[in-house]
């Protein structure tokens, strides 16, 4: 049987969506070889390495980070350069979210980011994280999706967008469903941005640049019900379309996983990985 390093798992992700850099929201914690047998999930905590060592997997995959992994707001600035692909201006874009940068900023002072590694060292396991490349693969499948679908028919709603997301495994495996939080299922789609594989969702601001600059649907995979109050409050004109958090991360996490497998690895999946086998 095939057997790779942890750099190798993480430079298999990064090869899906053309990186050469690891992002700031992923790191190896504790590094390791001859790994052929792998548990990977959405979140990973210090019970699940140790029930992983007991099962006898040679290394963890989380994909929601860890503890702090480094400076995660650079990761939340990809908002501007996908903001400014759909049309929003650069100034507009950096103003959207450098309040959020400065928050995360500070939150990072209080985060204990030798707990998991510590965890995972003391039990001599290998544990890395993957997000932003991961999300980064599943933005692009849902808007291709999406595109293809819109361009298949003219006047289409936002209920085709949901259809068409409805398409791919994930979704299909929700216990979630999707919901207008603006706007409504009748309503012309128009132009429809999938904002995602930035870190976290961008929130009101975010949303209201987009809507001001010509999208018509703005999907997230979460997004805050206050947020969505203040631009209905505002009335601010537009679609927003909440996905749904597990199934969105999967998208993005089921190529992966096909990958390592192609490896010839052992991948067993838990924790919110859904719509695959």
């Amino acid at each position: 049987m095939a057997a790779v390093t942890t750099e190798r798992l993480m430079q298999l992700a990064l090869d899906l969506v053309g990186w050469s850099d690891i992002p700031p929201d992923s790191a190896i914690y504790h590094a390791g070889s001859r790994i052929s047998h792998l548990l990977i999930g959405i979140d990973v905590g210090a019970g699940e390495l140790f029930m992983a060592r007991q099962l006898g997997f040679h290394a963890v995959i989380a994909h929601h980070p860890a503890g702090y992994t480094g400076p995660t707001w650079e990761v939340y600035r990809y908002h501007v350069r996908q903001m400014v692909a759909a049309g929003v201006p650069e100034d507009q874009a950096e103003a959207a979210v450098a309040g959020r940068v400065r928050d995360l900023q500070a939150r990072a002072q209080m985060q204990n980011y030798d707990h998991m590694a510590s965890v995972a060292s003391m039990l001599e396991m290998p544990f890395l994280n993957i997000h932003a490349p991961l999300d980064e693969l599943g933005r692009r499948i849902m808007q291709e999706t999406i595109d293809a679908r819109l361009a298949q028919q003219s006047g289409a709603t936002v209920r085709d967008v949901r259809d068409a997301l409805l398409q791919l495994p994930a979704y299909r495996a929700s216990k979630t469903e999707m919901l207008t939080a603006l706007g409504s299922w009748d309503a012309p789609a128009g132009r429809v941005v999938v904002s995602h594989g930035a870190y976290t969702n961008g929130g009101y601001h975010v949303a209201r640049a987009y809507f001001l600059n010509g999208v018509n649907t703005f999907c997230s995979i979460h997004f805050p019900p206050e947020d969505a109050r203040r631009l209905a409050d505002e009335g601010i004109q537009g679609n927003l379309l909440v996905m749904g958090h597990i199934a969105g991360d999967s998208v993005g996490l089921l190529p992966y996983v096909a990958r390592l497998r192609q490896e010839g690895l052992e991948v067993q999946t838990y924790s919110g990985i859904i719509g695959g086998d």
